[in-house]
């Protein structure tokens, strides 16, 4: 019965992986998607939002919308980051957007400390310098003149992206998805005005948009959901690496868009800066953890 039940483990912990795999695939797909369809961007945002909320409200069933106001903030956050997000891909490269959004953990670590009280240490201090000199190679290098406040927006999205992250662990007991879905339904609602500005997007660009909503934000968020409950906190680091070095490459594949020299290395910059603290936070609080268990048998 035991081997039943590590066999399963290990079942749910390699689907697990495969999902977050997934998850970052399809999230590496935005820019280039974004790039692809020819409308006003907060129009695009909304639509966006609009078909993933339609698959997020199956999903969830029946959703508690009205927990608590840490759940709206959370949604209007959100909806900021994805607003963001397709605005900077429209004014700057998609390897600028998406790198400078990457910098969204160091953005935790300050939010943290005021809405969850938790202490900053000296790598998070670290890290933050580290991150803010790599931001600076992005502002560098302007090679239209759109491009500074296109880094500008994309720096917007990734402190928006932070502020979601920490009003989503500021609800106990609450389900992501939720917030997810009612942030894009605020997205869909918010943009609705824009619909009218400009053109609509044509038969290709509709197709496009659906696949986005449905697949690249409804379906991943949902993955991610998922794979978060069976994976260890360092594969739930790691993995997702794979969006932002995907996310420029497909550009460069299909649209022949290349980011500027200062821009990689301020990304490379910043990518080993993030990910070298989660390693190294995620290894101190195992042996934490570790060490209490050894305490706790010793007793």
């Amino acid at each position: 019965m035991s081997e039943q039940k590590t066999a399963q483990k290990n079942l749910n912990r390699m689907q697990a992986l495969l999902y977050l795999v997934l998850t970052a695939v399809l999230w590496s797909t935005s820019g280039l998607l974004i790039k692809m369809v020819n409308c006003n961007p907060i129009a695009l945002a909304g639509i966006r939002s609009f078909f993933a909320a339609i698959l997020m409200w199956g999903y969830v069933k029946k959703p508690k919308l009205n927990r608590s106001g840490w759940q709206w903030g959370a949604a209007a956050a959100y909806a900021a980051t994805v607003i963001l997000f397709v605005l900077a891909n429209k004014m700057t490269t998609s390897a600028n957007a998406i790198l400078l959004q990457y910098t969204a953990p160091i953005y935790v670590v300050l939010f943290a400390r005021v809405f969850l009280g938790e202490r900053t240490n000296r790598i998070d201090w670290v890290t933050i310098i580290v991150v803010f000199l790599g931001m600076g190679l992005f502002f560098k290098e302007e090679l239209a003149p759109g491009a500074f406040w296109g880094n500008v927006v994309a720096v917007l999205s990734g402190i928006a992206f932070a502020l979601t992250a920490v009003l989503l662990r500021k609800q106990k007991g609450a389900q992501p998805v939720e917030s997810v879905l009612l942030g894009n339904m605020i997205t869909a609602v918010f943009a609705i005005p824009w619909l009218f500005q400009g053109s609509l997007p044509d038969a290709k660009g509709w197709l496009v948009l659906i696949f986005m909503g449905l697949f690249q934000i409804g379906l991943s968020y949902i993955l991610y959901s998922i794979a978060l409950q069976h994976v260890s906190a360092i594969e739930g680091v790691l993995v997702p690496l794979i969006e932002p070095i995907l996310n420029p490459v497909w550009v460069l594949i299909f649209t022949g868009e290349k980011p500027g020299v200062w821009a990689l290395l301020g990304g490379v910059i910043v990518l080993a800066a993030v990910t070298t603290r989660s390693l190294l936070l995620t290894v101190r609080g195992l042996k934490y953890k570790k060490n209490n268990h050894q305490d706790g048998k010793g007793k």
